[in-house]
């Protein structure tokens, strides 16, 4: 697994220009069905992929946290909204509330999330590819397939079953 990680920002780069190009034909003219197919993509994909395994998007990226993630999580920690702002979050350059650093404070040494069940709505729709309205996150889809190994893996399969 290691070894992709390692090689998947090359390979998302090598296929910038093509995934580009393939998403920009795609929001000019969505398939009627697209959000049924990127469903059946995602749940194929996410069939032979274990996150476990990776958590790049957690060693690599951080979250956006909702003023409803930052409720949840304080209450699960005991703690104010204020001292968990505070203790764990920064404002970044767009006013959203993110990690004070990467790689995420909560992630284990065994790819586990100290926080999985309370985690963050970012983290829980993580590499988004199932999402409605597929054809409106394109320019994020980019990003994750050099971040996710299985998002990169899904924008291809997609390509191949919609240039049928």
């Amino acid at each position: 697994m290691q070894d992709i990680i390692n090689n998947l920002p090359k390979l998302a780069k090598d296929k910038h220009k093509e995934n580009k190009t393939f998403f920009a034909k795609l929001k000019k003219k969505p398939p009627k069905q697209l959000d049924y197919i990127m469903h059946d993509l995602h749940e194929e994909e996410f069939k032979k992929t274990d996150c476990l395994e990776c958590a790049n998007c957690c060693k690599t990226t951080g979250p956006l946290f909702t003023s409803k993630d930052i409720e949840r999580i304080s209450r699960h920690f005991k703690l104010k909204p204020q001292q968990f702002t505070e203790q764990f979050l920064r404002l970044d350059e767009d006013n959203d509330y993110v990690l004070q650093s990467v790689p995420c404070t909560f992630l284990g040494s065994d790819n586990y999330c100290a926080i999985y069940d309370v985690r963050p709505k970012a983290c829980r729709e993580f590499p988004h590819t199932n999402r409605k309205k597929f054809q409106q996150i394109t320019n994020l889809t980019l990003k994750n397939a050099a971040i996710c190994p299985a998002a990169f893996n899904i924008v291809e399969e997609m390509k191949i079953r919609l240039n049928k």
